[in-house]
């Protein structure tokens, strides 16, 4: 376990070669599917209670709250690609709690043309990951997780086919209701490439995540600083770079420091607020800033980088509902049901 928790601290402290921007293969990996994932800003990894879905991005969440719980995921996603995810967990006293997932990313189904715009039939595309978790806890307070995931996409004729891993470490404080977690996402490998002879990178990173509930409020507020081994997070098109010199004066146009330091902090940045009005109901909303950034149209911003939703609990049921806003065009509608088999 000492070994772990070393090799979890040397790797966030590498200078890896992170990338953004698609440079990196099995981005599907990286949305967030879980409704109540979705609607705290996108990133959960600084929670730990009974929801079976927070294991898919902190594995060190695992606990014996989460025995024998079951939940279906789904979200039209833009352009009608539509997630599909299961999960389910078990936990044994002696021998710690146990996860499986499974996600499908389906593409739909497209018409396929020779050279001179002819139909010669149609073809789909789909990507799919199989997630099994393993955590236990270290002392009343620590417990850690891994995550072992295979990957297979199938888009065409072309095939690929990965693993990669997932390891947290997670600290939480019952008395001061604070949480605090360390993961290290998607360490991996491609076997297969979809072209059979150059292999795509699977880039691994870093997030820590923290949450706080009030003593005396029912409410609890997330912060999660992500990406922790990649400073520069910006992403310029090669294709078509970012003009540097004013089209009209001609001269070299100029950014203060405060100013790139500031948009680069704040893309590691996403929040989330959950408030409890009764013991069956939750509202979420969540911001997140990189999305913003992106995403926002020049002339308005819109609510391009929030996240709104709830959660219904109805006897052994659970309902999670999210809204997500991509872009003035991509609105997202993520749902979950959650199903205690006790």
């Amino acid at each position: 376990m000492k070994f772990l928790i070393k090799i979890l601290f040397v790797l966030v402290s590498l200078n890896t070669l992170a990338q953004v921007g698609g440079s990196s293969i099995y981005s599907f990996m990286n949305v967030p599917v879980p409704a109540r994932t979705a609607a705290l800003g996108g990133n959960t990894i600084g929670l730990k209670d009974d929801d079976v879905s927070l294991i898919l991005q902190n594995p060190s969440s695992i606990n014996n709250s989460m025995n024998n719980k079951f939940q279906m995921s789904y979200i039209n996603y833009i352009a009608d690609i539509n997630f599909f995810n299961l999960q389910y967990c078990k936990s044994f006293d002696s021998i710690g709690h146990f996860g499986i997932a499974l996600q499908n990313v389906n593409y739909g189904q497209f018409i396929e043309r020779d050279e001179y715009g002819t139909s010669t039939g149609t073809f789909t595309a789909n990507d799919y990951q199989l997630n099994l978790t393993y955590g236990n806890e270290i002392d009343s307070m620590f417990s850690w997780g891994v995550n072992v995931k295979t990957i297979y996409s199938q888009l065409y004729t072309f095939s690929s086919f990965g693993n990669a891993i997932d390891a947290g470490l997670t600290w939480k404080s019952k008395r001061r209701n604070f949480t605090i977690a360390l993961v290290m996402n998607d360490l991996g490998i491609q076997w297969k490439s979809y072209s059979g002879t150059i292999k795509e990178k699977i880039t691994p990173y870093f997030n820590i995540g923290i949450s706080k509930k009030l003593a005396k409020a029912p409410l609890r507020f997330l912060i999660n600083y992500e990406k922790i081994n990649k400073w520069d997070l910006s992403y310029s098109d090669p294709n078509n770079p970012t003009s540097t010199i004013d089209p009209f004066t001609k001269e070299e146009i100029k950014t203060s420091k405060f100013k790139t330091f500031s948009e680069n902090l704040l893309r590691h940045i996403s929040l989330g607020a959950e408030i409890s009005p009764g013991k069956n109901f939750n509202l979420r909303i969540g911001y997140n800033f990189r999305r913003r950034i992106e995403m926002q149209l020049p002339e308005s911003g819109g609510i391009t980088g929030f996240s709104f939703g709830f959660g219904i609990k109805i006897s052994k049921l659970v309902f999670n509902y999210a809204f997500s806003k991509y872009h003035a065009a991509g609105n997202v509608n993520h749902l979950s049901l959650l199903i205690s088999i006790k």
